[in-house]
C-alpha cells in the first residue's frame, strides 16, 4: 500500500520545535552548551552547530558531494567554533523557519528525513539537560507521521507499533505480512529508531534486534 506523502509536515515539525526549543535555548546559561550529549564526541553547543549548518544549507540549496558525511559535520561545526552562542542559536532559529517549503518541494521527499533528524537532535538536547519532554512533546505526532512515510519509502524493517496512548498500531517500514512487533512507548520508539540510549526504559520487541531497528542516528 502507497503512503500519501504530505509536503507540509516537516516545515510544521520543524516550526513546532522551534517554538518550543528556541525560547529553552536563550534562557540557558552559556557553560550549559559545553555539557556533553549522546551523540559521540558532541556537547550540545556542537549539536546545535550542526542542526543549524543542516538547516542552512537546505535553505541555500548547498548539497555539495560528501555533504552530511561525518568529515562534513565537523567542519561545519568547526566553522562555528569562534560564533558566539546568541548566533548559533540564531540561525538555527532561522533554518527551523526557513527550510520547510524547501523540504516540502524536494522530490520524492528526499529531504524528510532532516526534519526528523533535527527533531531528534532537539531531544538530545534536553536528554543532556535533564530537560522533560525528550523525543515527545508537540512535535512528536508530526515526527510519527513523517517516519511512517520515510520507511516505507525506503523500504525499512517492517514493524507495527502499538504505542502508550494510542488508539491504532504505526506501521513503519515495508509490507509484510509479518512484521516485528514493538509495545511501549512512543519516545522510546524514536530512542530504537535513532540508536539512542534505552537506560530506564521498558519496552516489548519480537521479530527483531534492537539494533536492525536503527534507522538513521
Amino acid at each position: 500500500m502507497e503512503s500519501v506523502r504530505d509536503p507540509e509536515l516537516p516545515g510544521l515539525l520543524l516550526r513546532t520545535e522551534r517554538d518550543a526549543l528556541i525560547p529553552l535555548l536563550r534562557a540557558r546559561p552559556d557553560e550549559d552548551f559545553a555539557i556533553r550529549t549522546c551523540c559521540p564526541g558532541w556537547t550540545v553547543r556542537h549539536v546545535l552547530a550542526h542542526c543549524g549548518a543542516a538547516l542552512m544549507r537546505v535553505v541555500e540549496g548547498r548539497f555539495e558531494e560528501g555533504v552530511f558525511s561525518p568529515e562534513s559535520n565537523d567542519r561545519d561545526i568547526a566553522e562555528r567554533a569562534e560564533w558566539s552562542r546568541s548566533r548559533v542559536v540564531d540561525e538555527l532559529e532561522r533554518g527551523m523557519t526557513e527550510a520547510g517549503p524547501v523540504i516540502a518541494r524536494a522530490g520524492h521527499g528526499r529531504l524528510d528525513a532532516i526534519a526528523v533528524g533535527e527533531w531528534v537532535h532537539a531531544g538530545d538536547v534536553r536528554e543532556a539537560w535533564g530537560e522533560p519532554g525528550a523525543y515527545e512533546g508537540e512535535g512528536l505526532k508530526h515526527a510519527l507521521a513523517l517516519l511512517a512515510g520515510i520507511t516505507r519509502a525506503r523500504k525499512a524493517l517492517p514493524l507495527l507499533a502499538r504505542l502508550d496512548g494510542h488508539d491504532a498500531p504505526l506501521v513503519l517500514g515495508a509490507d509484510s505480512p509479518e512484521p516485528a512487533a514493538y509495545t511501549g512507548s512512543a519516545a522510546t520508539l524514536i530512542r530504537l529508531l535513532a540508536g539512542r540510549p534505552l537506560t530506564g526504559t521498558r519496552y516489548e520487541l519480537s521479530g527483531a534486534k534492537e539494533k536492525e531497528l536503527v534507522f538513521f542516528d
